[in-house]
């Protein structure tokens, strides 16, 4: 693959990844849309398109349920906190959280596991920490309490979802099969403490970010992994919450002032730290 084709797959995933806060935004924030019933519909067509794009490659075997609870879990929480959240963030603010979330979590597992942690790991986790301290802390930021804590635990569970994941031979098919599984657990949980307010609208978006910039994004993003390596893949993703605020701006007239864009350079200069040798998996 030519640097410019791998370039350019690069930058339309990091626009798929962005978009997912934009769309989710544009539903929940300003349409209205129950956010439970969003999430509900982005995973049933985001497997729905991961398990076709694993059928038409071919080699469609069930894995087996061993060791997806976490996974599952990890999605789920992702899934529930990510749309609770965009009722009050915008979306660079909500995607800069989710970041800075992420990686946190996963230096906490890395701890938790015994693994070996460098000084550049912690000087980084500790940026990004201090960073979603300060962009939430009041003073000026006005980025509301409730918004920040649901994006934090959709940073959580994205985190654990990684962590699940680092193991798996076969990306995208554990990706199908695990958002496969946790159609019913969203299912269950939008009928049972969701509001279900459902306009069309909201549902094409749902679709768009399920099936589209999730679905299709997922797979686009580990089909160029690969030619581009751990460390480029890493930096390419701290592009995502800039992309965010900018797809907010332009969409939605949503505006972030001096101190947003100083937290976004504490705290992405942290993942970029933590993260250049390793590789921060996809959000």
């Amino acid at each position: 693959m030519s640097a410019a084709r791998v370039f350019g797959w690069t930058a339309l995933a990091m626009l798929a990844f962005a978009a997912n806060s934009v769309l989710n935004r544009m539903a929940v924030g300003g349409g209205g849309m129950d956010p439970l019933a969003f999430a509900a519909v982005r995973v049933v067509a985001g497997a729905v398109v991961l398990a076709a794009l694993v059928g038409v490659r071919g080699g469609v075997v069930w894995q087996g349920a061993r060791g997806r609870g976490a996974g599952v879990f990890g999605l789920v929480v992702y899934l529930v906190g990510f749309s609770m959240a965009y009722l009050a963030l915008g979306a660079g603010v909500g995607a800069l959280i989710l970041f800075g979330s992420v990686q946190v979590t996963m230096f906490g597992g890395a701890l938790l596991s015994g693994e070996a942690v460098p000084g550049r790991r912690w000087l980084g986790a500790g940026l990004a920490f201090a960073g979603l301290v300060w962009l939430v802390a009041p003073g000026g930021a006005e980025v509301p309490l409730a918004g920040a804590l649901a994006m934090g635990c959709a940073g959580f569970g994205w985190g654990v979802y990684s962590l699940a994941g680092r193991g798996a031979t076969d990306a995208l098919a554990a990706t199908a099969w695990n958002f496969v599984l946790a159609v019913p657990v969203m299912l269950g949980i939008a009928l049972v403490w969701g509001g279900m307010r459902m306009e069309a609208q909201g549902i094409w978006l749902a679709v768009l970010s399920g099936a589209v910039t999730s679905g299709l994004g997922y797979a686009l993003w580990y089909a160029v992994l690969p030619a581009l390596g751990a460390a480029r893949a890493a930096v390419a993703q701290l592009t995502v919450p800039v992309l965010a605020a900018l797809g907010g701006a332009a969409v939605m007239g949503e505006g972030v002032g001096w101190r947003f864009w100083a937290a976004t350079a504490v705290i992405l200069g942290g993942v970029a730290i933590a993260s250049v040798q390793s590789g921060l998996t996809r959000r």
